[in-house]
């Protein structure tokens, strides 16, 4: 069904993946700053010296390879904001599965407008598909257990709301957003503050009831410690091999949730599947994943 971009709220929602939030304010912000960054003060010059401004185009974007599609809504809105007359006719929503030259949107309208903002829908939809398609490998090779694949705050500066929404494209889970939503305490605050034990009598007094407290360890002598203290609620794993985060979880059985950190490749990720342990972060999956190869085609 062809879905005429005229109802800035409602239209990009649409092709949101449907267990996913993405805030329409994130995309509207998102798609303003990197308009106004590809724009500049004079605008799409050259569009506008050898395009007449009443010529129409048809084009499509195309997936390259194959792999998990993320950032549509912020495609749409980008042609929305250059043209309400471009019409866009989708072929897949966010969080689907794609081969390689499947079609993932055709657009209709004015060739300006089109031509404008190629390049940003496409730096959207490459750089989120590509970390929801990371995400998804890793996914894949945890099929059969409890574990859930996190990402961390490891993202592009500006962009963690769209970043952290791809990974979910591709199956995975959000760590804390930001510094507010929970305490973690690291290798650092536990210097500073004196100990395992003193940092966590510290923070459990300062919260609320419903904010969480996550500790990272180096050893199972800190798990320990963490342990007999019982005022954590997660504990990270931090860079531990195979064989201690199974002897982690055993020395945990289920008093806290456990997370393991640091280290983990697509090589490694099975074999902690198996270990216990409930969750797995990396901040690879946003920092590292590799740009999804999607295309233009003006229809001649």
């Amino acid at each position: 069904m062809t879905i005429p971009v005229t109802t800035l709220m409602t239209t990009p929602a649409r092709l949101l993946h449907p267990d996913a939030f993405l805030s329409p304010f994130a995309i509207d912000e998102a798609v303003a700053r990197a308009l106004d960054e590809d724009l500049g003060r004079a605008g799409d010059v050259t569009s506008m010296a050898t395009i007449p401004e009443t010529t129409r185009a048809q084009a499509v974007m195309v997936a390259r390879q194959a792999g998990i599609i993320a950032g549509l809504p912020l495609a749409v809105a980008t042609f929305q904001k250059l043209s309400p007359d471009t019409e866009i006719t989708p072929h897949v929503r966010d969080g689907a599965a794609v081969e390689k030259g499947k079609p993932v949107l055709t657009l209709a309208g004015p060739a300006r407008a089109i031509l404008t903002g190629e390049r940003t829908a496409l730096n959207f939809v490459g750089r989120l598909s590509g970390i929801a398609t990371l995400t998804s490998d890793y996914v894949r090779r945890t099929d059969g257990t409890k574990l859930r694949v996190c990402c961390t705050r490891k993202t592009t500066p500006g962009l963690r709301a769209l970043e952290k929404y791809a990974v979910r494209c591709g199956g995975g889970f959000n760590h804390r957003f930001g510094l507010d939503d929970a305490v973690l305490i690291k290798d650092n605050h536990i210097a500073v503050a004196g100990g395992v034990r003193a940092v966590l009598a510290r923070a459990r007094g300062h919260v609320g009831h419903l904010v969480k407290l996550e500790i990272e360890v180096d050893t199972l002598e800190q798990l320990r410690e963490v342990l007999d203290t019982g005022l954590a609620d997660v504990v990270l794993l931090d860079n531990m091999e195979i064989a201690t985060l199974r002897e982690a979880a055993r020395l945990a059985q289920g008093r806290v949730v456990l997370e393991a950190s640091g280290g983990l490749t697509l090589e490694t990720i099975a074999a902690i599947a198996t270990t216990g342990v409930d969750y797995v972060s990396s901040g690879a999956l946003t920092h590292s994943a590799p740009n999804f190869d999607v295309a233009i085609d003006i229809d001649a």
